[in-house]
């Protein structure tokens, strides 16, 4: 027999031989087998790996539930046979009653866990069966005769199912809707614009210490007790009677399951009782529709939220992207909400493919008349990025945690408003984007439709035509948007003989001849998905001068950047390391006193990981802004700026004149990197985040470290670049922002080569 072979065996035969131990161990045992209903269908369908998957979660969550409980301390759980799973436990003296309060309760938790990876990664999700029996007392060589017997009477309870009527836990459930025992916890949802409340969502929750205090629990218990609707209206009622007043323009959600909506009981009249006898009407309130199960009588389910729309009811589709949510439920109900799951919200200012799909998201919404609300915010990043997105409203426990009673906060905007360039002048392109307008021709607003038409057909070449009056411009008319118009059945009858005014863009980008380029082109690149290629028109005190395409703008930019490659940094605009290289050659030379400066930030891998690249991008910018008025305030003609690549600076400027402009450059960076936080981490002076070490810890402010370093005499560029670096490093280990002057010796820094 091979060792593979023997290890292969020993594999097999040890969960045996534990279980073996087990029994002989321990007494008063109680069996219980659960069954993943349909396995072997489930097999076929998706495979070996999708079915030992589940085999695999079904016996991890036996083995790991409930572990702190003090009556598990005795417990066995193993795989016995394709699809079905044993639990063998030491209960003491429990009777039929208990055992199916035990059974049941744990059939509910276990879908539970199960259903979070089903639904997400198969969209449907699968029944657990399960059974028990006791195992009597017996002699210890009757014992494994005993237990063969109690997993043949568990095994044909779980085929048969159990009778939930007599589920001692009904009746606690029953108890809790009856006595109004429900609580009610309510999270606000955030307007991103403003900051303020838009809604509160309703969340349930059951007793404090009861079998059902956890949500899932609750309504998967009511729901295979076919005590859903039972418990939905109670909670509607709850959450109306708790919510306390609504400001203006606040709404609550409330989230209710597709079949209650369709459910004969579901009646508007009663739905509006509650509402009418707590003060509050059906603009009010929005049916959040919680899908864990797919709609299978859609037509129903649309007439009746039709129904309740008339009447002033909002629509929002909960977990949006993922099982039953798919974007064909979106695109059939329109809802006035689409609220994106965790899923998707999760590192979405990390991930490209998640930020995409956001982006995607808005897109949508704006497209079909909804509103996004990005669900499950745990993180600063995730709230700046969906800010940034465009996403509208926003909910999660960086935001609020769920409360009672309600609070009354807001969002302070500054915290999630990304920095703007605008804060430090213009970008590195500058070119006035009138110097690329192009003419084009032009109509007044009551020109007839027809008449455009017209002058697109003989002009094959336009793509626009621009709607003016008196020279000022009042609308865009694009030769693609037309002809949708036009194409369809009734189109030409409609709008022939309307003035263009009708169907113009009456918000069409417009700037002024003056605006760089690059800030035009960022501004264009945000419209809408349909109008991203649209032209832009340009004016100038007012009055129409031309258009710029969008093609024209980019072929600029990589024009400027080409040009900016050859000898400049593409971010600050400053000379790079071939430019530097030729001043030092240059100066070593003439053989004249220089002196050298080389300028590092300090904690700026931490402030990048925090705030962004983009944020970091203007911290570097920032420097380099300061370092340019230093030397030109406090230096002499002929000092010389490099930026070398990421944070780091090299001057070469006059030996007398170097401090002064290092300290110039020191305080007023001390001075200006404050603007560069948000208000909280300015007032503590410090930030969290993770060092090099994978450590997470405080980290000061961003400060700059300058090196000075005297070149009197012959010297080669590798030594002097060594010495610099030896010096700047040096002046990193200090605190704070500042300067050290290489002070070991100047009569200079190598032999000459």
């Amino acid at each position: 027999m091979s060792n593979s072979q023997a290890e292969a065996i020993q594999t097999e035969t040890k969960p045996i031989f534990e279980l073996k131990r087990f029994l002989h161990a321990h007494h008063r045992l109680s069996a219980f087998i659960f069954r993943l209903k349909d396995f072997g269908l489930c097999r076929e369908l998706y495979g070996d790996h999708v079915a030992e998957e589940l085999e695999n979660l079904l016996l991890n969550a036996l083995n790991r539930h409930d572990p702190d409980s003090p009556t598990l301390n005795a417990r066995h759980a193993l795989r016995i046979s394709s699809g079905e799973a044993l639990l063998v436990r030491c209960l003491g003296q429990a009777n039929d009653s208990q055992l199916m309060d035990q059974a049941f309760s744990l059939k509910v938790k276990l879908q539970a866990i199960l259903r979070k990876h089903t639904i997400s990664s198969l969209g449907r999700e699968f029944e657990i069966e399960v059974g028990f029996a006791t195992l009597p007392e017996s002699a210890l060589f009757e014992r494994e005769r005993v237990f063969h017997e109690a997993i043949h009477d568990a095994r044909r309870m779980a085929q048969g199912g159990i009778d939930l009527e007599a589920v001692k836990l009904s009746s606690t459930f029953r108890a809790i809707i009856r006595n109004d025992q429900i609580r009610m916890l309510f999270q606000p949802i955030y307007d991103f614009k403003t900051g303020m409340i838009m809604a509160w969502e309703a969340l349930a929750r059951g007793p404090r210490g009861s079998d059902f205090e956890s949500p899932s629990i609750l309504f998967d218990f009511a729901e295979q007790f076919g005590q859903l609707f039972a418990l939905e209206q109670a909670c509607r009622a709850k959450a109306m009677e708790t919510v306390g007043t609504l400001t203006t323009g606040q709404r609550l959600f409330l989230n209710i399951h597709p079949r209650t909506v369709v459910d004969p009981t579901f009646a508007p009249g009663k739905t509006l009782e509650m509402l009418d006898a707590h003060g509050l009407k059906p603009e009010d309130i929005v049916f959040e529709i919680t899908e864990r199960h797919s709609i299978k009588d859609f037509t129903s389910f649309h007439k009746t939220l039709d129904h309740y729309r008339s009447q002033g009811f909002k629509i929002a589709v909960d977990d949006a992207g993922t099982g039953y949510s798919g974007l064909s439920t979106v695109a059939a109900l329109k809802p006035d909400f689409i609220k994106v799951d965790m899923s998707l919200v999760r590192d979405v200012d990390k991930d490209p493919v998640r930020r995409a799909l956001m982006e995607t998201m808005v897109t949508l919404a704006g497209r079909i008349g909804s509103e996004i609300i990005a669900e499950g915010i745990e993180t600063k990043g995730e709230a700046r990025a969906l800010t940034e997105i465009g996403g509208h409203y926003g909910q999660g426990y960086y935001l609020s945690r769920p409360h009672y009673p309600k609070p009354e906060t807001h969002l302070d905007m500054k915290e999630l408003t990304p920095l703007r360039a605008d804060n430090f002048g213009r970008l590195s392109c500058s070119i006035p984007i009138g110097q690329l307008i192009q003419k084009t021709l032009t109509v007044s607003p009551r020109t007839p439709v027809q008449s455009v038409q017209r002058i697109f057909a003989t002009n094959p070449a336009l793509s626009n035509v621009v709607v003016v009056d008196e020279d000022v411009p009042l609308g865009l008319v694009m030769g693609y948007s037309l002809d949708r118009h036009l194409a369809t059945l009734y189109g030409r009858a409609l709008y022939a003989e309307k003035p263009v005014s009708v169907l113009m863009d009456t918000t069409p980008m417009i700037v002024d001849e003056r605006e760089p380029v690059e800030y035009v082109a960022k501004n264009a690149n945000t419209r809408e998905m349909l109008k991203a290629y649209d032209e832009v028109i340009v004016t100038s005190g007012g009055q129409f001068m031309g258009v710029v395409t969008v093609q024209k703008m980019l072929t600029t930019l990589a024009q400027v950047q080409v040009e900016m490659a050859k000898g400049t940094n593409p971010l600050t605009g400053i000379p790079g390391n071939v430019a530097l290289e030729k001043e030092i050659e240059t100066r070593l030379r003439r053989s004249k006193p220089f002196c050298m400066l080389y300028a590092d930030l300090d904690n700026f891998k931490v402030y990048n990981d925090v705030y962004g690249f983009k944020d970091g991008d203007l911290v570097i910018l920032l420097l380099g802004r300061i370092m340019t008025w230093a030397i030109t305030r406090h230096g002499q003609s002929g000092d010389f700026l490099a930026h070398i690549g990421g944070d780091d600076f090299v001057a070469m400027v006059n030996p007398e004149k170097a401090e002064r402009i290092c300290q110039a450059a020191t305080r007023c960076f001390k001075r200006l990197i404050l603007n560069c936080y948000h208000a909280q981490d300015r007032a503590r002076g410090w930030i969290m985040g993770k060092g090099r070490d994978g450590r997470e810890q405080q980290f000061p402010l961003v400060s700059v470290s300058i090196g000075i370093v005297d070149c009197m005499a012959p010297c080669s560029l590798q030594a002097l670049g060594e010495k610099a670096a030896q010096i700047k490093g040096y002046a990193k280990t200090l605190p704070g922002n500042v300067y050290v002057r290489d002070r070991r010796g100047s009569s200079g820094c190598g032999q000459a080569t």
